[in-house]
């Protein structure tokens, strides 16, 4: 089917705006990740706050992941529900609701969580109580990006240390998300925490890092056991921007509909801020990329509304025309739909539900 027809019949099924996925570029992009990870010696455990879909976790799994990654609890429950084990909770995880709901999933799955503070670690010995069995806990480190974690190799080696004390906790190790330049900084960091644990008597049986510009840095960190990546199974255009991806490997894109071009100059799509989010990439122009219109801007939106500035364009779009975008930041249109459509060798293939979109807690 040639991509025309291919728009036309996702705009008669299914309406517009339509975020959809090529299975055949997905697949590869899954394969890609899992043979840097495997050439690197590093287990692969991706984050599934992209997709937020059991169904492509598994997949990833299938393709040789071990483990996954959850940015909230509610995911983990969704992914659990879904038949995956073995997660990390890459998040801070506070109070008693949190607590009962981590207690009761550690007894269904193999669960990781990750700390930067005592208050959080002394709070989840009620989970590990609840559950009924021992709650393996790393500790978040900050190694230039200025988040989340604990800011010196003592601060970690001390936290670890209250890990194995407190009842129902195990130190399991350390995650990091070092920025694309801090990896001498990262491997000092690690290499003073790592003989303080084993001073303690401890085993950092874990070194995780993560994002998917960093895949160009596996095999830099001695030490490194796993990597969480999330954007490389579709990427984006901030991939794009990095040099993380190629157009190419894009595997999502959001089809939307020009429903007015009231002058010459611009026009107006389907798809506003509800849909492509107003993020803007880190600094990027625009808020999408068109992929039959590259010198048009999505200049801003309202809700509904995404406004066009067609001045650069030669050929420009009717009223009527089905278009593909792809946006700044996919993670955060994939957690605005119910639904990913799944194409196939250009037809459509399947309708996978975002099973965990809106688990912000």
């Amino acid at each position: 089917m040639s991509i025309e027809r291919l728009k036309a019949q996702v705009a008669r099924e299914f309406g517009t705006p339509a975020v959809v996925i090529d299975l055949d570029l997905m697949e590869r992009n899954i394969a890609r990740v899992q043979a840097i990870c495997d050439a690197a010696g590093v287990a692969n455990r991706p984050h599934v706050k992209t997709h937020k879909s059991p169904v492509l976790a598994r997949m990833q799994r299938d393709a040789g992941a071990r483990g996954i990654t959850c940015q909230k609890l509610g995911e983990a429950e969704v992914m659990v529900d879904g038949g995956l084990d073995d997660i990390l909770i890459s998040y801070n995880l506070l109070g008693a609701q949190k607590m009962g709901r981590l207690g009761a999933l550690l007894r269904r799955a193999g669960i990781t969580v990750a700390a930067d503070n005592p208050t959080v670690v002394e709070g989840l010995t009620e989970a590990a109580r609840t559950a009924e069995r021992p709650l393996p806990v790393v500790v978040e480190c900050d190694t230039g990006r200025k988040r989340a974690g604990v800011e010196t190799a003592q601060e970690a080696v001390d936290l670890a240390r209250l890990i194995a004390r407190l009842p129902g906790l195990e130190f399991a190790g350390f995650m990091l998300y070092p920025t694309d330049s801090s990896w001498p900084e990262t491997q000092r960091f690690l290499d003073r925490a790592r003989a303080g644990v084993r001073e303690a008597g401890l085993d950092a049986r874990i070194v995780s890092t993560g994002g998917t510009p960093n895949l160009a840095n596996l095999g830099r960190l001695e030490g490194t056991t796993e990597h969480r990546a999330g954007t490389c199974i579709f990427n984006d255009r901030m991939m794009l921007a990095c040099g993380a991806a190629s157009l190419d490997d894009c595997a999502l894109t959001v089809y939307a509909t020009v429903v007015s071009r009231a002058a010459s100059e611009r026009g107006i799509l389907d798809s506003g801020s509800k849909t492509l989010t107003s993020d803007p990439g880190g600094g990027l122009d625009g808020y999408g990329l068109i992929l039959e219109h590259p010198q048009a801007r999505i200049k801003g939106f309202a809700e509904e509304h995404g406004f066009l500035d067609l001045t650069a364009c030669n050929e420009r779009p009717k009223v009527g025309d089905v278009v593909r975008i792809v946006p700044n930041h996919v993670c955060v249109v994939v957690n605005m739909v119910d639904q990913l459509i799944a194409v196939r060798g250009g037809e459509v293939a399947d309708v996978i539900p975002v099973a965990a979109r809106g688990r912000l807690t």
